[in-house]
């Protein structure tokens, strides 16, 4: 509990630094007067309700899903290097994507969460279906084939049209990187409905999560159907990940960086993981947030690339105080 707890409190530093941190001083007493009156004629009550806490909610919504989607991937999957990419969810809402921006035309910030969003459902869905459904045959190595295989036909495709769709680049070049530059334009309040529904779906399911980690054989020898837990594990990685993939783009390494510092911090109990990966992945990524707008100001590097820069080195230093098996 107490690592729990440092980890809430490293949480709302990094919140209160993204909030701080900029190009523009802001004084103290404008923050609160932001939130409780505010005046749209102010520049620094602009700044901050319609940049620094947008960028903050869309990376604390994209962060705690991912910690989520990812520790549930790991455990249903007992494959330390799966992410949420793993189920074909970034690639199916990269083609849901570039078919939204050649069918509709210009694809404003606000419409690309309601074309990605479908399509990371109906890519994870297919990977299911793919590995074996509800019959209970979908076992780790066919979920992972499934995925790695409707990963690669779909990004085979995104690339073939945009190279042959000029027109088409722009959009891709722009979201495929991942950034929080455009939070404000964002549905989040749908969004993090959406990844709190998924997170809901996953605590309550993580006895039977934590049971499937254990192998087939174990889990029904608990009382546990296997296709089951992973329809409604699959149904938790969808939502989480779609509202990050909605948020912010796809976010490299971070799915696959986070659960193994939250099992080091909760241990192996199911509840406490996720929690903690909710509480990890949301720091992660609000800190790349801020180190991208400040390592270049007045630039900034997006803050998908950011997360490869830190989640690289963090999970081979992860990976290497790993026991064999503790990651499962």
């Amino acid at each position: 509990m107490k690592r729990l707890l440092a980890v809430a409190l490293s949480l709302s530093l990094v919140a209160l630094v993204s909030m701080t941190a900029g190009l523009r001083h802001i004084p103290l007493a404008d923050y609160l007067a932001a939130l409780t009156h505010y005046d749209p004629t102010n520049p620094a009550h602009v700044t901050l309700r319609t940049v620094r806490l947008p960028r903050l909610i869309a990376g604390l919504i994209a962060g705690g899903a991912l910690g989520i989607a990812g520790t549930v991937m790991q455990a249903v999957t007992r494959n330390p290097l799966a992410d949420p990419g793993l189920l074909g969810v970034n690639a199916g809402a990269a083609f849901a994507l570039l078919l939204g921006t050649i069918l509709i035309g210009g694809v404003g910030a606000a419409d690309v969460a309601w074309l990605t969003f479908p399509g990371a459902a109906l890519a994870a869905l297919a990977v299911f279906t793919l590995g074996g459904g509800l019959g209970g045959d979908a076992g780790p190595v066919r979920l992972t084939l499934a995925g790695a295989a409707l990963n690669a036909f779909l990004l085979s495709l995104v690339t073939a049209v945009v190279l042959v769709r000029q027109d088409t680049l722009d959009t891709m070049r722009f979201w495929v990187a991942g950034s929080l530059s455009m939070a404000a334009a964002r549905p989040l309040g749908s969004m993090a409905i959406a990844a709190i529904a998924g997170a809901a779906i996953a605590l309550l399911a993580a006895p039977r999560i934590e049971a499937l980690s254990l192998g087939d054989a174990l889990a029904r020898g608990l009382g546990t159907r296997p296709g089951a837990v992973q329809a409604v594990a699959l149904i938790a990685v969808t939502l989480t990940t779609g509202a990050a993939v909605a948020v912010a783009g796809p976010i490299a390494f971070l799915g696959l960086m986070v659960p193994p510092l939250a099992r080091m911090v909760a241990g192996h109990d199911m509840h406490r993981t996720l929690i903690a990966a909710a509480l990890i992945g949301a720091a992660v990524l609000v800190a790349a947030d801020v180190l991208g707008r400040l390592i270049l100001a007045p630039g900034e590097v997006r803050v998908g690339v950011m997360t490869a820069l830190i989640g690289g080195p963090v999970f081979i230093w992860v990976a290497r105080r790993l026991r064999p098996g503790a990651a499962t």
